[in-house]
């Protein structure tokens, strides 16, 4: 009996494809690549390096899956190249803008004194700006002793317009400096009486409220002597405290006198006289009080005779004010005006300070204002205001 035929091993029947069913005349395309898709908006909106890294990521998928998405792989890669080249170039600025304020920002390390604030001066206080920059709009202050160098010295503190509530209103830029160099003028003559002894390079200044801090309830002014100009040492402070009291009265009469006559009203040439005559009146009244005090000195034998010469001066000078004050006519006034400015004379004055043992160095200022035969319209050094 023959054996049966040995059997096979079972072998499964290849599984054809399952088609994809589509309507008749329509090819499915591919799917959009999702990285293809992020890599243009997220270059252009978010993070250019990312934007980078997906369109990179993208074109790898689309190889390998045939997906759609090539062009805007490509666009993706092109905006974020450029919008990552524009990171880097404004990171760079910034990053040179910062260098450079930590540039000029190392000179204040530098700056000899201790750092302090602007309302913690006071008058006599001497002080330090980086580079000597009285100008600059918020200045470091370095307070150092005035036997140093150093760029200047507070002649006052004081307030402007009121602290009262409700807070009076800004009055204006113009305005807060126009009080501002009225008072800090004051406060100079007052703090350095003997305006003669003062360096050419001297110059005032004052820090005064801006806007924004006068509506904060800021009404602090700052009256300061500028000698950033020099290397300056010492104390330009000459008060009443520091002189005797025949110095210090001269110079009070004196200096009232060229505050008044340096203080022209503010009109046209060929305005009205009312103004005009008001000013002929004060400055009658400012030269009547330093007649006085001359009268009372003239028997003196150390100040004596330089006081007759100022006395006679200053009689003819009140002579031609009280003119100018009854003049009719603008034509009358003038002429009555130049008259009494050039009464007085530097050289006399010259004399009497040196009589009372004070500076007799003329300041440029007075010399280059001659009126007259060596007259002097009084007057002081060009503010400058921070």
């Amino acid at each position: 009996m023959s054996s049966p035929p040995p059997q096979q091993p079972h072998r499964p029947c290849p599984q054809a494809a399952q088609p994809v069913w589509a309507p008749p005349g329509i090819t499915l395309r591919p799917p959009l690549n999702g990285f293809a898709l992020a890599s243009p908006l997220v270059g252009l909106l978010c993070l250019p390096p990312l934007g980078i890294a997906f369109g990179i990521a993208a074109l790898v998928q689309i190889g390998r899956r045939g997906e759609r998405g090539r062009a805007l792989a490509v666009l993706g890669l092109v905006v974020s190249a450029v919008m990552s080249v524009v990171l880097v170039l404004g990171v760079a600025s910034q990053s040179r803008s910062f260098l450079e304020r930590l540039g000029a920002a190392r000179p204040l390390e530098q700056v000899e004194g201790e750092p302090t604030v602007m309302d913690g001066l006071r008058a006599g206080d001497c002080f330090n700006v980086p580079r000597g920059d009285l100008l600059a709009e918020d200045p470091f202050i370095y307070r150092i002793g005035c036997e140093r160098v150093h760029d200047a010295e507070v002649s006052a503190v004081s307030a402007l317009g009121s602290a009262g509530f409700p807070p009076d209103p800004f009055p204006g830029a113009s305005k807060v400096k126009e009080d501002a160099e009225r008072a800090c003028w004051k406060a100079q003559d007052a703090y350095a009486m003997d305006t003669w002894a003062l360096p050419g390079y001297a110059e005032m200044y004052f820090f005064a409220p801006t806007r924004e801090a006068w509506r904060s309830g800021d009404r602090s002014l700052v009256c300061v002597i500028g000698t950033s100009e020099r290397e300056h040492r010492g104390s330009l402070r000459k008060d009443a405290g520091t002189l005797t009291p025949d110095q210090a009265a001269l110079l009070k009469a004196l200096n009232e006198a060229d505050e008044v006559t340096g203080a022209a009203p503010d009109v046209r040439p060929g305005g009205p006289l009312p103004e005009y005559r008001r000013w002929a009146g004060e400055a009658d009244a400012a030269l009547g009080a330093q007649e006085r005090l001359l009268r009372g000195t003239t028997a003196r034998t150390d100040v004596g005779p330089a006081a007759a010469a100022r006395l006679r001066e200053v009689e003819a000078a009140r002579k031609e004010w009280q003119r100018a004050f009854r003049a009719a006519t603008t034509a009358e006034f003038e002429q009555a005006r130049d008259a009494a400015l050039g009464a007085v004379s530097v050289d006399v004055e010259k004399q009497l300070r040196g009589a009372y043992g004070l500076s007799t160095r003329v300041p440029e200022w007075l010399e280059g204002s001659s009126q007259g035969e060596g007259g002097s319209a009084g007057g002081g050094p060009s503010s400058e205001s921070v």
